[in-house]
């Protein structure tokens, strides 16, 4: 179990879990990459606990932290998905309202979830019995552990999912190789835009930039198909040590230069290329960063900016879904007017039906947006009073 940490040895801006253990004040710190608070009320749970009253306890907002088996822990928590999973979810009378409600009922499962906690000591290392190797996954994610600590269950599994993706890789047609995303970085799934990227005509093989560049998948399919030089910029760390990472395994660090940078790098390129989050919505965590762009943030600041960056006769290649607007969050009249005001004009589109499993299942409650949604590929070029 982590050693009881006296609060005076605690910096302020840390935060600490406490709870009552063999009568005894205890404290530790508290890890969450999702952003959620360090829960105020936390009890001492077991192998005799039972899923009703973990359920019951989380849904009330008192955390759990583990003393029993760590398999059993795993099972319980599923158990407590499951009575999540059964609650009567509200009617939709529009898609926007079908969304938001979806976007409620998750937000909930994950706080309810997060209820069951672990305890770490130095080193990443689960104190309790039948417990796996975490350490890999966790120094992938948190970084050196150097004190004990306490982390929710729901989170350790993902950081434990996330390593092995990691390991694994993403297989990209493309590229014919594998992309290996870090913790905290959008995984290329989504096949169907890069092989937009992969099939559409370049304009130039001179330069390109690749704005938001993740996991440097664009990149590096711009890099093999001739691109004779490439910069991609992000601003997650993760993000541009993760690129840079697949560049080199990939034998692409001679063409492509990875930089820290809002949006655009210094001067101009014959090709730029934005995969923005689709969504123009606010992030509840600070990895649904990748899905959603609050006020359209990153969108908008790459059409205003495109036409400034672009050589004569350069494209901008916006990749993005329209099920924003099937959604209700924004319109194809107000994504044209932005395209228009920033100076810019559309040479051309080309479209892809999503092939993702979320596409075809009725279940979804967000179906009949997702069944509509279609991917596409915008060719922008500057128009005749723009500024390139």
């Amino acid at each position: 179990m982590p050693t009881p940490i006296p609060a005076t040895q605690l910096a302020s801006d840390t935060a600490v879990i406490h709870w009552i253990e063999n009568d005894l004040p205890c404290t530790a710190h508290w890890r969450s990459e999702s952003g959620m608070p360090s829960p105020r009320r936390v009890v001492i749970a077991d192998d005799r606990t039972t899923a009703d009253a973990a359920y019951r306890l989380a849904c009330e907002g008192t955390a759990m932290l583990w003393r029993g088996d760590f398999q059993n822990a795993r099972q319980l928590l599923q158990a407590m998905a499951r009575r999540c999973d059964k609650k009567t979810h509200k009617v939709a009378s529009t898609p926007l309202d079908a969304f938001n409600f979806h976007r409620q009922a998750q937000s909930q499962r994950a706080r309810t979830l997060a209820m069951l906690l672990m305890p770490f000591d130095i080193d990443h290392t689960l104190p309790l019995r039948r417990a796996p190797d975490v350490r890999a996954a966790c120094n992938a994610a948190y970084g050196i552990a150097n004190e004990p600590y306490v982390a929710s269950l729901r989170e350790l599994l993902g950081l434990i999912g996330a390593h092995e993706w990691r390991k694994a890789g993403v297989e990209i047609a493309a590229l014919d190789n594998r992309i290996h995303p870090h913790y905290g970085v959008f995984a290329p799934v989504r096949g169907e835009y890069v092989g937009l990227v992969a099939d559409t005509p370049l304009p130039s093989k001179k330069m390109a930039f690749d704005i938001g560049t993740g996991t440097g998948v664009l990149a590096a399919v711009l890099a093999q198909r001739g691109m004779q030089h490439v910069i991609g910029t992000d601003q997650d760390p993760r993000a541009l040590a993760c690129a840079q990472e697949n560049i080199n395994r990939l034998g692409l660090d001679s063409t492509i230069e990875v930089i820290h940078a809002d949006l655009f790098p210094p001067g101009r390129a014959d090709l730029i290329v934005c995969n923005p989050p689709w969504l123009p919505a606010r992030p509840s965590s600070p990895i649904e960063y990748a899905m959603y762009d609050p006020d359209s943030r990153m969108l908008r600041g790459f059409l205003d900016g495109l036409a400034a960056h672009l050589e004569v006769d350069g494209e901008g290649w916006l990749i993005l879904s329209d099920l924003a607007e099937h959604l209700g969050l924004r319109t194809r009249d107000a994504l044209l007017g932005w395209i228009s005001a920033a100076g810019l004009t559309v040479l051309g589109r080309k479209d892809v039906r999503p092939i993702h499993p979320r596409a075809s299942d009725a279940s979804d409650p967000l179906h009949t947006a997702r069944s509509a949604e279609l991917t596409s590929l915008w060719r922008l070029g500057a128009s005749k009073t723009g500024t390139a």
